[in-house]
């Protein structure tokens, strides 16, 4: 009965204006799944978005609270150009809607004793900052960065948008993946040309931000240096929803509907193929192809049954190595803190060892390391006049810790604002006027991600590429992933290189007719 429901309650767009197109169904609005809106449409797919928030963005969803803005997630926006290809693709001019801004400097890098990093893609800058802590390095470096410049070229160039869709595609990478002497880790790369201990922590932290331990990771993640160094860090004016509601508007234009308050609980899968989707109200939506932007573990393990999956079973599921969790406190100050930078990393006595904590013992220890996060030292409209907006980041072990978050959440921040007051924000505890909070408990629950981790599968070598869950399934013909859990996967040009890499798997529109 359901099945006839949807035909009149939530029959597919395309069919009800006798669209002849095939038709894309997409779970989830974040960057890959916007993207691959985008891509999709222009392909020549009839394209409908299903997104279970009320609102777009997926983790680049957007708080509203007492006057504040407060992106949820990502915040630094790198390779512009694969935002602006989209832009291009719906035959408009990305920077004629999207004010972006180069970061100057990237980051501040803070260490617990209150000296500092500025980091940044100026080699002379680099070179002096480097000098401060250790001028014997400075050739390292150099070094360093020939190596991120290799790592760019092999593992992002030439096989982010490859899907590795057979084993083929692997083979023919392996050359690549040989001369990035891929099977190392990140750490130690960084650990082979730079000796001060505080600046390994400099050139190794970032792959954090992606949700891997530096001292597992590959090293091909060198590349993210290489990314910053030519195409620099940015923030939109705005915010990152800014960026996300661009791409909105693109869909609208191109008549892409976006469906709010939509869950997808099932998908319908009939001998092996994808037949469309149920939504939590037991309607269903029919369509040729499903693009999930969810979790991609969280996809397979609740959305489909598990009679379909030969490949991605259960024990394979939660026996995967899973990126941490994040504690994300937004809040918003009465007063400003003008020496403070847009992006601040603040790290404290212990890199290796918390690090072991969070992504091997699983224990969420009582000490951290941060990042803080002040839009509005670039964009003041974020906060009411007078007011600075932030955010801060500890990342924390996933739920297999088996933290009560209901109970541990607020003496947890707590044990931040004290040590934000101690260092680098005098009085923020008086100061606070607009507070929330985000737990790996609200990753899993709201967001949909397996054990409540940040980034899916944490980036290991033996995770990565071909290992990572594939753009076009495995298991079930029909059915595709984008996103940060699949390749090539986290950050936002991870996420968008996602909705390039389905655009070469997915069929023809024409081979439906």
């Amino acid at each position: 009965m359901n099945a006839f429901r949807a035909l009149d309650e939530h029959a597919s767009f395309s069919m009800l204006n006798n669209d002849k197109r095939p038709r894309a169904v997409i779970i989830g609005s974040g960057f890959g799944g916007l993207a691959a809106a985008i891509r999709l449409s222009c392909k020549g797919y009839a394209v409908e978005v299903l997104e279970k928030l009320d609102g777009p963005g997926g983790r680049a969803y957007v708080h509203h609270q007492d006057g504040f803005t407060f992106d949820a997630g990502p915040t630094i926006i790198t390779a512009p150009f694969l935002l602006e290809e989209l832009w291009a693709l719906c035959g408009r001019t990305f920077s004629d809607d999207i004010d972006l801004r180069l970061m100057a400097p990237f980051y501040r890098i803070r260490f617990s004793d209150g000296s500092h990093f500025d980091y940044s893609n100026d080699e002379a800058s680099m070179c002096r900052e480097i000098a401060k802590f250790s001028p014997d390095d400075v050739e390292g470096y150099k070094r360093l960065m020939q190596q991120s410049e290799k790592c760019r070229n092999l593992g992002f160039e030439e096989m982010g948008a490859v899907a590795f869709d057979s084993f083929k595609d692997l083979l023919a990478a392996l050359p690549s993946f040989m001369r990035m002497n891929a099977w190392r880790s990140l750490h130690t790369l960084v650990a082979e040309h730079i000796k001060h201990p505080k600046l390994r922590q400099v050139m190794s932290f970032h792959t954090l931000l992606i949700g891997g331990n530096p001292f597992s990771v590959t090293c091909a993640y060198a590349l993210i240096h290489s990314l910053e160094k030519n195409w620099g860090v940015h923030s939109a004016m705005g915010g990152t929803g800014a960026i996300v509601q661009g791409l909105v508007k693109l869909l609208k234009e191109r008549q892409v509907p976006i469906r709010y308050n939509t869950a997808v609980t099932r998908i319908r899968v009939s001998k092996g193929r994808a037949q469309g989707v149920e939504l939590a109200d037991g309607s269903f939506i029919p369509a040729d192809i499903v693009v999930s932007n969810g979790d991609a573990a969280w996809t397979y393990r609740y959305l489909v049954e598990p009679s379909h999956r030969r490949h991605w079973t259960d024990k394979k599921i939660d026996n995967g190595r899973y990126s941490m969790g994040l504690f994300v406190w937004y809040f918003g100050t009465n007063r400003q803190y003008p020496d403070v930078p847009h992006h601040m990393m603040l790290l404290g006595d212990r890199y290796k060892e918390l690090l072991a904590d969070i992504f091997k013992r699983k224990t969420l220890a009582k000490d951290f390391s941060l990042y803080l996060h002040r839009p509005t030292a670039t964009d003041p409209s974020l906060a009411p006049a007078g007011c600075d907006t932030f955010y801060v980041l500890s990342p924390v072990p996933h739920l297999d810790s088996g933290t009560d978050w209901a109970s541990a959440a607020e003496g947890y921040r707590k044990s931040i604002a004290e040590a934000l007051e101690n260092s680098v924000l005098p009085g923020l505890q008086d100061s606070i006027v607009s507070s929330r909070v985000t737990t790996p408990q609200e990753f899993k629950d709201r967001l949909w991600s397996l054990k409540g981790a940040g980034f899916g599968l944490e980036p290991l070598l033996l995770q990565s590429a071909w290992f990572r869950p594939h753009n076009r399934s495995e298991d079930v013909a029909g059915l595709y992933m984008v996103g940060a859990s699949t390749h090539p996967g986290a950050g936002v040009p991870g996420v968008l290189m996602s909705a390039k890499a389905l655009e070469t798997v997915v069929p023809h529109a024409n081979s439906f007719a």
